[in-house]
């Protein structure tokens, strides 16, 4: 089903926002992909693949309120979409039906 397909950066975006749930703007996305992934991201390419991810309907965003913080300028949040939601269960169940095809000796190798 190409129309689910993800990349993988998307997959973590998507899955980041998913664990932020109510938290998932810019910056938090960022850190929390840094954090859990050990990978450093820019908020360049962050931000491209947040609203291309937007832009094939996986993702809906709404700006928060402003923030004096941030000199008056609201954080954008996002949420997945019930379209985001079914290409996350399809990346899932090509990757564990990939692992589950995998015999054992495949993976029976010594580490050095």
């Amino acid at each position: 089903m190409k129309e689910y397909q993800l990349g993988e950066f998307e997959e973590i975006v998507l899955l980041t926002v998913g664990v932020l749930y109510d938290e998932a703007y810019g910056v938090a996305l960022k850190n929390e992909i840094e954090d859990r992934g050990k990978r450093r991201v820019s908020i360049g390419a962050l931000q491209s693949t947040l609203r291309r991810l937007e832009k094939k309907g996986f993702l809906d965003s709404k700006l928060g309120e402003p923030d004096k913080e941030r000199g008056g300028k609201p954080k954008r949040f996002f949420k997945i979409t019930a379209y985001g939601k079914k290409a996350l269960i399809h990346s899932k169940d090509v990757r564990l039906g990939l692992w589950d095809s995998i015999p054992e000796i495949a993976l029976d190798l010594k580490m050095e």
